[in-house]
């Protein structure tokens, strides 16, 4: 009963800290913020306020993801439009409402845009942000790939997702700077348009044939629990056959090797690992968060049916692997089949080895081409 009781005191306090980061970075934007007068309003000392985020990063990143939760939660899954051109329309209409309005302050303004800049002050935290942003690229276009007809070839949208969320991002930089500049609606029209352009995009990277390749194996293991989706909400079956690759938040872009290179049917999940979750373990759920709220506006969960993503923060799904020592640049992969990871890889290619291996003649090539 003690222990309940200093668990409830705990996101009481967290609550307070959130509140009142909230107001000081609305007051007085990232840079000006104090943590001292954050601890002011909430009526507490400073080290209570450390004590549940080490640096002002970390609080204004969390301050952030509370915003985007409250503003996601409860949304009802819609029904994928029929053709990529309309699932962007309904996908940039839904982003840009983020965009300040002229009669916000700037700091407020900011705030409602998830604004970074200022924030990521380091080549780290820009390092790890381009590589979520591929991974966001990624799961934009797993979706828009689904709009094709059923009967049509296998197209590759990652360079038209790119496109689309360089314009949109773009146009939030801009709007930070000179609210009320460019009309919501023609940057609707404009991505409903990049659509029809012909960017001959495929997927054939060049290090494949270079991939060192899986160790065959035969190992029982003890598959995590608890661990949910981040896409669908659901909770993970790690049990299930499929291919599982754990990622650093360096790594991120690897998500699409896993993806591609996947047998047909079986699952693939991606956990994200980091050993800096106060930091870049937020920043990491900050944006995979905001997008999956846009994107359930516009496409129904099934789109991504056999992807899973996970946000492992505390490292279960490598540990369950074996996996020790991790860092930002992780990249490892099992292939799970029958209850017992039947191949292992490490480092550069290893979902495309793990997924490829045969368990008696090793790895056996497999098109790149989806």
């Amino acid at each position: 009963m003690v222990r309940l009781t200093r668990v409830q005191q705990q996101k009481r306090t967290r609550r307070s800290v959130l509140a009142a980061a909230r107001e000081e970075f609305t007051e007085h934007g990232y840079a000006l913020a104090k943590v001292d007068r954050i601890a002011e309003r909430a009526e507490l000392t400073r080290g209570a306020v450390y004590s549940n985020f080490p640096s002002k990063r970390a609080l204004y990143l969390a301050v952030l993801i509370d915003m985007v939760e409250n503003a996601t939660a409860g949304e009802p899954p819609m029904t994928s439009p029929m053709t990529p051109a309309e699932a962007l329309g309904v996908f940039a209409r839904t982003w840009l409402e983020r965009l300040p309005l002229v009669g916000d302050t700037a700091s407020g303004g900011r705030l409602h845009l998830r604004s970074l800049v200022g924030v990521l002050d380091d080549e780290h935290g820009r390092t790890v942000l381009a590589q979520v942003v591929r991974l966001e690229a990624l799961l934009l276009a797993i979706a828009l790939e689904s709009c094709e007809p059923a009967h049509a070839m296998p197209v590759r949208r990652v360079r038209l997702a790119e496109l689309v969320l360089t314009l949109l991002d773009g146009s939030g930089h801009l709007a930070e700077s000179a609210p009320g500049f460019g009309d919501p609606f023609d940057l609707a029209r404009a991505c409903e348009h990049l659509a029809g352009i012909d960017l001959t995009d495929t997927w054939t990277p060049s290090y494949l044939p270079y991939v060192a390749p899986a160790q065959p194996c035969g190992d029982t293991w003890d598959p995590p629990t608890g661990l949910a989706d981040q896409i669908s909400g659901d909770r993970v079956d790690f049990g299930a056959d499929g291919l599982i690759a754990v990622l650093g938040a360096g790594r991120l872009a690897a998500a699409e090797e896993a993806v591609r290179s996947a047998r047909p049917g079986e699952q693939v999940t991606v956990a994200i690992v980091t050993d800096d979750s106060a930091e870049t373990g937020r920043l990491v759920r900050l944006r995979i968060t905001d997008l999956i709220g846009c994107l359930r506006h516009v496409f129904a969960p099934e789109v991504w049916q056999r992807v899973r993503l996970v946000l492992d923060d505390e490292a279960l799904t490598a540990s369950a692997i074996g996996l020790t020592d991790l860092d930002d640049e992780t990249e490892a992969a099992v292939h799970v089949q029958g209850g017992a990871i039947v191949a292992r890889a490490h480092g550069r290619g290893a979902a495309y080895a793990a997924s490829t291996a045969d368990a008696s003649n090793g790895p056996q090539p497999r098109s790149a081409q989806t």
